[in-house]
């Protein structure tokens, strides 16, 4: 097996169709200076025969196409065609041509003009000795090198891959695969004719029973058949026995008769003593229920009463236990007011006194202020001095003495203003929280005074509702 010949199109460098050939059995070797296609040509073979270029997107398409000058090209092939002379392919055939075409949206195989998946394509390759992971027929630069410094796992890996097996390997993976899928298949059967074999016992068994059932229903039927003949014939007999008694009473009949009417007359009276004695029912009746309806009025109001005045107890017993709770919250606004008071009384001497620190603070400051001014009044003045540098250090020293002095002053001045404005801050808290407490306070007097007058009335409800109920009393 070997190539005899390569046709490229759209492909890169090549733009227009290109047939190289041909190739000899033993070893080819192609020249030719840079720029000329070698990498190309070389790039060519590997797009067709390895794994090199799966899985492309639309740029990576797009960079295999030719882009020189002139119209666009949209799609590329690549042909190789092989010689099978020594059946190396699994095709019956002496030549094999494999074509891979490329565009910005497809990527197509075929063999022997014919299209096929890549699978097909890659299985084909693997059978006739081409490795997809590893490809031993094409040595890019340091492939030797990595060969080299394969470990033994690695390197009996490729030499499955190098024999083909790798393919059967694959199959194999995919037959026990298969065969694990029907043995979970044969084990869901089994799991259903073992249902099946339980339905048939329980149907057997139904069966049974139908027929022991079919079996008592037709005794039953016999049963029956044979009360009704027995039936019929006690009744047949009673007609005979009538007809005889008939034909036998002809001359009774006129006794028969005046007992009849006496009888009919007895009758009579009888019903209208009956229909008096409805009467007196229905009347009785009537009474009953006006009886019951008072009753129940009488149990109805009984009950209401009752309930009244549990509500009336219970609205009584919230009402002192909310007066109570009242009281402690009282006392305790009274005593927090009262802290809050002694809290404000001896806060104010602080305050106070830090107001107559920040007066004595300003008026320290308004005096350096005034020392400083003199002082530089006074740099001028050169007669109290023998030297200028004398007056100079002199002066020198008192200015920094009295920014020294100065800005002590304001920094207890700033914190006299802080100190006072946080003590305002503390009185005026204070101040808002004892008006809210009174105004609670007042709150709750009103409060509490409208629950007394809640009580009393309920009170009053209640000693009515007493009343009442005492003249309440149930007619039976």
């Amino acid at each position: 097996m070997f190539i005899k010949q390569i046709i490229i199109q759209g492909f890169k460098s090549y733009k227009d169709q290109t047939v190289i050939e041909p190739f000899s059995p033993g070893l080819n070797v192609i020249v030719g200076r840079n720029g000329s296609g070698k990498s190309n040509f070389f790039a060519a073979i590997r797009f067709v025969l390895s794994d090199a270029y799966t899985q492309m997107g639309r740029e990576e398409r797009q960079a295999l196409l030719h882009e020189g000058s002139g119209s666009a090209v949209m799609s590329a092939y690549v042909e190789v065609i092989f010689d099978n002379g020594d059946d190396r392919f699994p095709t019956g055939k002496d030549e094999l041509i494999l074509r891979r075409t490329i565009g910005l949206k497809k990527d197509e195989y075929s063999l022997d003009r014919k299209n096929a998946t890549k699978a097909d394509v890659m299985n084909l390759l693997e059978s006739a000795g081409f490795s997809r992971s590893n490809p031993y027929y094409i040595v890019p630069q340091g492939r030797v090198t990595t060969l080299t410094n394969m470990k033994d796992p690695e390197r009996l890996s490729l030499l499955k891959e190098v024999a083909g097996t790798q393919v059967y390997e694959a199959r194999r993976v995919e037959s026990l695969k298969i065969m694990t899928e029907t043995e979970n298949k044969r084990g869901k059967i089994d799991e259903l004719l073992d249902y099946i074999k339980d339905r048939l016992g329980e149907l057997e068994e139904e069966k049974e029973e139908l027929r022991t059932y079919q079996e008592k229903d037709r005794e039953r039927r016999c049963l029956e058949y044979t009360i009704y003949h027995r039936e019929q014939m006690e009744i047949a007999n009673a007609l005979g026995n009538i007809d005889e008694l008939r034909q036998n009473g002809v001359g009774e009949t006129d006794d028969n008769r005046e007992l009849f009417m006496a009888g009919e007359k007895e009758i009579d009276e009888i019903n209208g003593h009956i229909a008096e004695v409805k009467r007196q029912m229905e009347l009785l009746k009537i009474d009953k229920r006006q009886l019951e309806d008072e009753k129940r009025d009488s149990a109805r109001a009984r009950a209401k009463a009752e309930l009244d005045l549990k509500a009336l107890t219970e609205g009584q017993s919230q009402a002192e236990h909310s007066q109570a709770r009242y009281q402690e919250e009282l006392q305790q606004v009274q005593e927090m007011m009262s802290t809050r008071e002694a809290a404000l009384s001896q806060l104010l001497p602080d305050f106070n006194a830090k107001r107559e620190q920040e007066t004595a603070t300003k008026t320290q400051l308004d005096e350096a202020e005034a020392t400083r001014r003199r002082l530089y009044a006074k740099q001028g003045r050169n007669t109290h001095f023998s030297s200028k540098k004398e007056r100079d250090n002199w002066l020198r020293k008192e200015v920094e003495e009295a920014n020294v002095a100065l800005a002590t002053r304001k920094a207890i001045r700033m914190q006299a203003a802080e100190d006072v404005t946080q003590q305002e801050q503390t009185i005026e808290a204070l101040v808002a929280e004892a008006e809210q407490l009174r105004r609670k306070f007042d709150g709750r007097g009103d409060a509490m005074q409208s629950m007394a007058a809640e009580v009393d009335k309920a009170k009053e409800e209640r000693d009515r509702l007493m009343d009442q109920r005492k003249w309440v009393t149930p007619r039976f």
